[in-house]
């Protein structure tokens, strides 16, 4: 049956951020005592704003079909809410209203690559950038990063990166996995080398709202006219507004772009979910900054408690991420070290050797083209985060 399926298919590799999630979900639902700090999933709950949105279209019977690119008044929502909180001037027919972003960014890779192409990714990046690079039959092309130079890409690194094959930089800030944030010396260098040579910025800025510390977003199509022109913008309401499940996410992007993603969308999805739309349209319509203040404030209080929390076990050095909802520790102190005679020889090793001895689920960084490090999510209680800091230091202090 395997010559059956495609050369896509085959090659396709599942997301090991949604693996491990599920596999710890079994473990619990198996009666195991697992801690998971995998998804990248608020555990608060959608707020009633956005309930009221999705009811009020049910009684009023919106659950047919919707024109691809999503209702107007979402797409005027969407348009206003670049304008207002980006100084991105998007118009509703640049808007298209995907199932999630991911699935933006499906389409976007999509729309503007062909095979031999070549797309410039830093790395640690969020696992789905190469994978659906590569289904394009386009190439990933990394640019590494570290703790050392706060997770820049070096401008140089990227520069040389650059060949004539080359299509378009990928651009996360707020990053995942690191927590990394772009200022503005590095977008106008990445602006720079995309106006130098032609290339597309695919900006995702699903994040946007999540920053600490005095460090704030800023969306890279907002440094010029020009810049705008080169930049896809995909955003979404799952993290902001804890809607991960309702599948909605969005882009803004010049004019044959937003055409050619709805093309495609047309005999793919068509509309994303009319009801979870509408919700989306109350989100917008009804976030304010003390809702924002409220959530950054949450994970904020998560963030210092788990950095403050790894850092002090002895093998786990951790650097303090600007925004997002995760770290990215670095485990490779503890690489060569041994329990029961095995052993630990990469973070996958570290990250299944947790989960075994304590029941502490992570995300190697082999997932993030990063490896010797663990993702560990904080969109978890403090209660959970203290008590899986605490399983954390009693695993490594069975390590030989």
């Amino acid at each position: 049956m395997h010559r059956l399926l495609s050369e896509r298919a085959r090659q396709a590799q599942p997301s090991p951020t949604l693996a491990l999630t599920a596999q710890a979900q079994e473990l619990r639902r198996q009666g195991v005592d697992v801690l998971s700090f995998t998804a990248g999933e608020p555990d608060f709950d959608t707020p009633d704003f956005a309930k009221t949105g999705a009811l009020e279209a049910i009684h009023a019977g919106y659950t047919k079909y919707t024109p691809t690119p999503g209702i107007l008044p979402l797409r005027e929502a969407i348009s206003e809410k670049f304008e207002r909180e980006n100084a991105l001037r998007y118009a509703p027919d640049q808007i298209v209203v995907s199932c999630g972003a991911k699935h933006s960014l499906f389409g976007v890779f999509m729309a503007i690559l062909n095979p031999g192409d070549e797309v410039i990714i830093p790395t640690p990046c969020w696992v789905s950038y190469p994978e659906q690079v590569k289904l394009m039959g386009a190439t990933p092309v990394f640019v590494p990063a570290d703790e050392t130079t706060d997770f820049m890409p070096d401008h140089d690194a990227l520069r040389r990166a650059i060949t004539k094959r080359t299509k378009a930089i990928v651009l996360n800030t707020p990053c995942n996995p690191t927590g990394a944030v772009f200022g503005r010396r590095q977008l106008k260098e990445i602006a720079s080398l995309a106006l130098t040579h032609d290339l597309w910025i695919v900006a995702d800025e699903i994040y946007e709202h999540l920053t600490y510390d005095g460090y704030t977003h800023e969306s890279i199509g907002a440094l010029s006219k020009e810049v705008l022109n080169r930049t896809i913008t995909v955003n979404g309401v799952s993290k902001s507004f804890a809607m991960t499940g309702w599948r909605i996410g969005y882009l803004g992007a010049p004019p044959e772009v937003a055409r050619a993603v709805s093309r495609l969308q047309d005999q793919m999805t068509s509309n994303a979910c009319t009801i979870a739309q509408h919700a989306a349209l109350a989100a917008l319509q009804n976030a304010d900054s003390q809702w924002y203040d409220s959530v950054r404030a949450t994970f904020d209080r998560r963030r210092r408690l788990m950095v403050d929390g790894l850092n002090g076990i002895n093998g786990i050095q951790c650097w303090t991420p600007r925004g997002a909802f995760y770290v990215y520790a670095s485990v490779r102190p503890l690489l060569g070290r041994r329990y029961k005679g095995h052993a630990l020889e990469s973070s996958a090793d570290v990250a299944e050797f947790l989960l075994r001895v304590v029941g502490v689920a992570t995300v190697p960084g082999e997932g993030f083209c990063a490896p010797g490090y663990l993702r560990l999510s904080y969109a978890t209680s403090e209660a959970i985060i203290q008590a899986g800091i605490e399983r954390i230091a009693d695993a490594v202090g069975k390590l030989e």
